[in-house]
């Protein structure tokens, strides 16, 4: 993290789908915004109401920009985490505007009022991430395993839920 870097972690709901683009040279890129409502306990009520909206716009880039726009979907309650960008661009009609961003490291849905099925991405052999192969389906969803020519599904340990109740790693 370079110093003056401001990191944040929001929680909130998706606005949209997620928007997922390459750019020129191929490397992906999803942007998506997310809105989050404080909530206030009103005494004269005796009710919790809604307070201030938030609404920020996100982006998260290479592979996990794949997984995003495969797996989240408008209205999910999604945690985001990464560094708030100032970035000022001007408009048609010559006006200059400033925006906040978040340049996200990290997203993942909210399990606070939902469960999810999370299936780890296979690697190709270049080892790096780019150009693995994401799984179908994202969270929830059904999950088709990939059929890989001779190699054994059994041989990776990610691939192989534990037994339950064993707290050891599968291999």
């Amino acid at each position: 993290m370079a110093q003056g870097e401001v990191n944040v972690t929001i929680v909130g709901n998706l606005v949209a789908d997620p928007e997922l683009r390459f750019t020129p040279n191929g490397v992906a890129v999803t942007s998506f915004r997310v809105a989050s409502t404080s909530k206030k306990y009103d005494s004269r009520s005796n009710q919790w109401v809604d307070g201030d909206a938030v609404f920020l716009q996100c982006n998260i880039w290479h592979q996990a920009a794949e997984n995003v726009a495969e797996s989240l979907t408008k209205g999910m309650r999604v945690i985001v985490t990464g560094r708030l960008r100032q970035r000022s661009y001007e408009t048609r009609e010559g006006e200059k505007c400033t925006v906040m961003e978040l340049e996200a490291d990290e997203v993942g849905p909210s399990l606070r009022y939902a469960s999810a099925s999370v299936m780890r991405n296979e690697r190709n052999s270049g080892g790096n991430g780019v150009g693995s192969q994401p799984s179908t389906g994202g969270f929830g969803g059904q999950v088709s395993q990939p059929q890989s020519g001779g190699q054994s599904q059994g041989s990776d340990g990610w691939n192989n839920p534990a037994p339950l109740g064993d707290d050891n790693p599968p291999w």
